[in-house]
């Protein structure tokens, strides 16, 4: 080491993710990049005067995670207007914290609650009423979407948008109706998700002063939960460039604590060759820097090839022409070395989208990589055919918001295996791990790593056997090296290794030795980006950088903790309700349930055949 370290941390317990020295307890830092880890005697005797010295006082450090798939983009916009229901512990919780935020809120704004959330986090294990939704905002409109199945509106949300017994039902959806034909308040996606989109996007939208805070607030979110890194996938009404003005000039002022590589969401059905042609003359892959990047096409290539994943429905079939509109996108972004994604639900969507890319790649073979994206059914032979063309899987814990809902639909059996994560791994294919935040699963990457190292569901639902569950250093590394390969990095970031971006988290509790149930509490005390603190709490808050507060001042982030404090607490959390949801004096732990038996007592039996559910190798909630 030649020059003098700009930051050295020392007296951890700190996993490098570097096979030649996977634990260490110090590591320095120069020029934002890693110079060099090892023992604490090594890296001190290289401290100056102008080094910040940092006492890890035993604790775990982690690269910084790296969500392969979320929407950071245009969750930012919305962050500040939200209130977040993960980790409230009881649907009476939840009404209550509505009731207040509706007090809060000035017309014409509505409460939202989009996203990270499932009835069977609380404690009566089910949905809100639309009588308990009135009763707790009677004026203020108010929004509340349910994973990508349904939206739940109260009268003066129905009054604001105009909604009356004349509204037609769109195009895949369905606006639920009284006897006398008025709306009730429920809209459902039959199978389409686009009735609850376009609906929430008729709300109105904060200034472009409040959109820029609200950013900022979504990034130290992120930091605080140790995020460093993000795919950002796009999405409907984010339309390049001008839907990305607020995160450019967080860019530009030297604001951003969370590195950015976007991609670009084709938006108008029958439009999107023209979308890709139009921006292929403005930009290309990688254009940007190390904080904010551009990544490439999708997660929506055509919309034809949209297989919505809304597990209280059928599987939609994808439209015949689906083919004739994707080969010439897909070919035009192989002519263009253009590195592209699509969301791919279903085995035999998958199927079908990989027909195509086999067809172009013999004509035109890829040069770069291409991402399958969810792949919850997918098949050992989609697996192969992936790999062959040289493609990855971005994986995200969809299920552990919608796994109730699968098994009820498919079964326990088919549940085991969806998605086939551990069975990617042997078979070679790269894999990453996110969240598809923010509109239906929490943003929270450690709720998405406990899904992936037990099995189960917010709601404490087993779904899978031992062998698709994963190690806890092997879901770490689908988080860091893993999703560093989805945006061309895994040469700079992933690993605490000398040369890669000193990116990384300081856990309040030790990921590799704590109780599984306790994972998901995990967050950051100190988040280093690029050799800067971006967050900081307890011992290290002095180093957190400074932050408005929330804008406006009706924000529910400046009324009410945010979902990882809130899930941090006492034994009253969601997190406790799932780990022990029976009487303290119970000694039956069911292999399916844990102890939360109410998922049997309450809810009907999620298979076709009832007789295979109950028993020693099934659910054993009756012996209690």
């Amino acid at each position: 080491m030649t020059e003098a370290p700009d930051l050295i941390l020392h007296n951890g317990r700190v996993t490098t993710l570097d096979p030649k020295l996977p634990e260490v307890t110090a590591l320095s830092i120069v020029n934002g990049r890693v110079a060099a880890i090892g023992s604490d005697e090594d890296i001190l005797a290289h401290a100056r005067s102008t080094t910040r010295v940092v006492d890890l006082r035993g604790r775990r450090v982690i690269p910084g995670l790296n969500d392969s798939h979320t929407h950071l983009i245009r969750g930012g916009l919305n962050y500040n207007m939200e209130l977040r229901w993960e980790g409230v512990p009881s649907l009476a919780d939840a009404l209550r914290l509505l009731k207040e935020q509706a007090r809060r809120t000035p017309a014409p704004q509505w409460v939202r609650v989009v996203g990270g959330w499932s009835e069977f986090q609380f404690a009566e294990r089910r949905m809100p009423t639309l009588d308990e939704i009135n009763a707790a905002s009677p004026d203020t409109p108010v929004f509340i979407l349910h994973l990508y199945g349904r939206a739940l509106l109260n009268r003066a949300a129905l009054k604001a948008l105009g909604f009356t017994r004349d509204t037609p039902n769109p195009p895949g959806g369905l606006i639920e109706r009284d006897a006398s034909g008025n709306p009730t308040g429920l809209l459902v996606a039959k199978p389409s998700a686009l009735i609850l989109y376009s609906t929430l996007s008729q709300g109105p939208k904060l200034p472009i002063e409040d959109q820029i805070n609200s950013t900022r607030h979504y990034m130290r979110e992120m930091n605080r939960l140790g995020i460093t890194s993000v795919i950002d996938a796009g999405g409907g009404g984010q339309n390049f460039p001008e839907d990305y003005d607020v995160i450019w000039r967080l860019h530009d002022a030297g604001l951003l604590t969370v590195r950015i590589a976007y991609n670009l969401f084709a938006q108008k059905a029958g439009a999107e060759l023209s979308d890709y042609e139009r921006w292929i003359g403005m930009t290309e892959p990688g254009a940007g820097n190390a904080l904010l990047r551009m990544n490439g096409a999708g997660e929506n290539l055509t919309w034809t090839a949209a297989d919505f994943e809304n597990f209280l429905e059928p599987r939609p079939d994808l439209r015949p022409t689906m083919e004739s509109e994707l080969e010439p996108i897909v070919e035009l972004l192989a002519e263009n070395r253009w590195p592209f994604r699509i969301h791919a639900t279903y085995d035999e969507s998958i199927d079908r989208f990989l027909t195509v890319f086999e067809r172009v790649n013999g004509r035109r073979p890829f040069e770069t990589r291409f991402i399958i994206d969810h792949a919850e059914t997918i098949s050992d032979r989609n697996i192969e055919r992936i790999r062959a063309l040289g493609g990855g899987i971005a994986i995200q814990h969809r299920m552990a918001f919608q796994g109730e809902y699968f098994v009820t639909h498919y079964g326990a059996e088919a549940a085991r295996q969806t998605p086939p994560v551990a069975k990617m791994l042997s078979m070679d294919v790269p894999v990453g791990a996110g969240t598809d935040a923010t509109r239906v699963a929490s943003y929270d990457p450690w709720v998405a790593i406990y899904w992936l190292t037990t099995g189960k569901t917010l709601g404490g639902l087993a779904l899978y056997n031992q062998e698709n569950v994963l190690d806890r250093e092997t879901a770490l590394r689908l988080w860091t090296q893993g999703s560093a390969w989805f945006s061309g990095e895994a040469d700079v970031k992933g690993a605490l290794r000398p040369g890669q971006y000193a990116d990384l988290a300081v856990l309040s509790a030790d990921y590799m030795t704590i109780p599984p149930e306790e994972i998901r509490r995990i967050n950051s005390v100190l988040t280093v980006m690029g050799g800067k603190v971006v967050y900081g709490e307890g011992d290290y808050s002095a180093l957190s950088p400074p932050l408005p507060p929330a804008s406006p001042d009706w924000s529910p982030i400046n009324a009410e903790p945010n979902p990882a404090s809130r899930s941090a607490g006492a034994s009253g959390t969601a997190a406790g309700t799932a780990a022990r949801a029976c009487h303290d004096g119970c000694g039956n732990h069911c292999s399916l349930h844990g102890h939360s038996h109410q998922i049997a007592w309450n809810n009907p039996l999620p298979v076709a055949d009832p007789r295979l559910f109950w028993g020693a190798l099934g659910c054993s909630c009756f012996a209690v």
